[in-house]
């Protein structure tokens, strides 16, 4: 089996690095570079586990949107997504549903 490129992550540096700097560090070294770089959940499952998480939790900023992006770049497909957000929605709530399907349409936006 192929191996993936790291995931390097340094977003939490940048934005949070001088004011938080533990939270960076745990942010860009362990959650990505460590839980997303660990091989025994593939990314694309990974990112399913994401996007629900999110929409459970009602994060639905562009937090959400770079995850939607993400497991599209892993992926998920626009049918794939659909059902993800409708089965998830049955659990999570009908209007954290609605919220996700507003960013997966533009994430997805011109594939059939």
């Amino acid at each position: 089996m192929m191996k993936k490129e790291k995931i390097v992550q340094t977003a939490g540096r940048e934005q949070l690095g001088e004011f938080a700097p533990m939270f960076a560090h745990l942010n860009d070294d362990v959650l990505f570079g460590e839980v997303w770089n660990d091989e025994t959940i593939d990314r694309k499952t990974r990112c399913i586990i994401t996007v629900v998480s999110l929409m459970a939790s009602g994060i639905t900023d562009s937090s959400l949107t770079y995850h939607l992006q993400n497991a599209k770049n892993n992926g998920v497909t626009r049918e794939e997504i659909a059902a993800v957000i409708t089965h998830a929605g049955m659990y999570t709530g009908w209007p954290k549903a609605w919220a996700v399907f507003r960013l997966a349409k533009e994430v997805w936006k011109g594939e059939e």
